[in-house]
């Protein structure tokens, strides 16, 4: 059975293998959760699934733990990616964190000509993923890409990905949302053909960009109701509706 501690560890695993903690994880587990010497702690790396460690050597300035046994195998997120323009600090650390827990595999932040926030700690919001995954039970951890600019995301589409724009001017047309069409939809996870959803910052997106958008032959134009949402919600809103659209919710 897991535990309910749980910790992300960048280190392979094997049974018998002592893992060391940082400081900041030490005091998490010796001071905040009291654990003690032989008590038991949930680990995962995001490649081999999740392992029961257990204290090994408590310290609150570092100590270690010692792997144990697997307690289940490496769960893959479905394939969606989300983009999105950086919002302020505690939204953008908000979105990171939710979509975390929505089980995106990748974020990938974009610069447009209506982005707020010139600065994107990728530290920052890496560390609010990873708090997320230890607290929602999954084995994966999303990676962050770096700021670009939208139009070079554009230039360097891969093949085969759909790149599904959540565009607010649709709001109350009945146009047709994330997942419409039935891809997937009574598939598991690995049916769902690989995609991505893309949302502007809080000012939308320029007419250059909305022109290049509709030019582009992987992009296409979905609604997420008769709203208009705020960027964090838009974004959230949008991977529930294409998980759920193509069997990846399940």
């Amino acid at each position: 059975m897991s535990s309910r501690v749980r910790l992300f560890l960048e280190h392979p695993f094997a049974a018998g293998q002592p893992l060391p903690l940082t400081a900041a994880q030490a005091h998490y587990l010796f001071a905040v959760m009291r654990l003690g010497a032989g008590d038991a702690v949930g680990v995962f790396n995001g490649r081999d699934g999740e392992w029961r460690a257990e204290v090994a050597s408590p310290s609150r300035r570092g100590g270690s733990l010692v792997l144990r046994a697997p307690l289940a195998p490496q769960r893959a997120p479905a394939d969606v990616w989300l983009l999105f323009a950086p919002l302020r600090k505690a939204r953008s650390d908000f979105l990171v964190e939710k979509a975390t827990e929505l089980g995106v595999a990748r974020l990938l932040p974009v610069a447009t000509d209506f982005t707020r926030a010139e600065r994107l700690s990728r530290e920052r919001l890496r560390t609010h993923a990873v708090e997320a995954a230890e607290q929602c039970g999954a084995t994966h951890v999303p990676e962050i890409a770096g700021l670009v600019p939208l139009g070079r995301r554009l230039d360097d589409w891969p093949a085969g990905r759909a790149l599904l724009w959540a565009d607010e001017t649709t709001a109350g047309e009945g146009a047709e949302g994330p997942g419409a069409g039935g891809e997937g939809a009574a598939g598991p996870p690995a049916a769902a053909p690989p995609a991505a959803i893309l949302v502007g910052p809080e000012g939308g997106f320029s007419l250059p960009e909305r022109a290049r958008l509709a030019r582009h032959p992987a992009v296409r134009r979905v609604t997420l109701g008769p709203r208009v949402l705020r960027a964090e919600t838009a974004a959230l809103a949008a991977l529930v509706l294409w998980q759920a659209a193509s069997g990846a919710w399940r």
